[in-house]
């Protein structure tokens, strides 16, 4: 074969796989591709909307103690990375850990909720997000109309560091000085039943 008309061909086929590549394909055609970190973003309108509380800051000079020194988590209300055992430093605490899916966090969430406004200033109600599906967990809240302050804890690291098992929902009792005084591994059944165990176990009335 000529030269020429091998060149010829080769430009053919070139043309002929480009064309195949971007052809439109059906839905069927079409293979799944994995989510990235700007499909699963939550934008500063969202979290907006949420209208969640603000999480609690360290005073100064604040460092932490206890098991939870040095962790890390992000706010969901702005999505700032917080310091957790300096945040909750010099006052008892309630962290609720909970993930979107776990039908029993539902139902428990709406009593913290109630427990943290009767409660007022005397304790710190943190809900922990202990899955890294962050976008599913704002929204799971606005549906629950649940404003309590939140973080997230993608790799369930505050539950790790407490000794908890790997169920959910848990509540961690934290003294003012960032010891643990109770891991409580169970759903609580109403407000009353947050009260008596908070009271029992840090000494706080509500």
């Amino acid at each position: 074969m000529p030269v020429a008309w091998r060149w010829a061909l080769a430009g053919l086929i070139a043309v002929v796989a480009l064309a195949a590549a971007l052809w439109p394909r059906g839905r069927d055609a079409e293979t799944p591709v994995e989510a990235t970190a700007a499909d699963t973003a939550v934008s500063g309108q969202q979290r907006a909307a949420a209208g969640l509380a603000a999480c609690p800051q360290p005073a100064a000079g604040s460092t932490g103690a206890g098991p939870l020194a040095g962790l890390a988590v992000n706010c969901l209300a702005d999505g700032g990375s917080l310091d957790l055992s300096a945040a909750l430093a010099g006052k008892p605490a309630l962290l609720n850990l909970w993930a979107y899916w776990c039908a029993p966090c539902a139902k428990e969430l709406p009593y913290l909720q109630q427990f943290a406004q009767r409660a007022g200033n005397a304790i710190t109600v943190l809900t922990v997000h202990s899955d890294p599906e962050e976008a599913k967990a704002i929204s799971r809240l606005v549906g629950l109309d649940v404003t309590l302050p939140g973080v997230l804890d993608a790799a369930a690291r505050v539950r790790t560091a407490v000794g908890a098992p790997a169920v959910l929902p848990i509540s961690v009792l934290v003294r003012a000085d960032g010891s643990v005084a109770k891991v409580v591994v169970r759903a609580f059944s109403g407000v009353d039943d947050i009260t008596e165990t908070v009271a029992q176990e840090l000494g706080v009335a509500a």
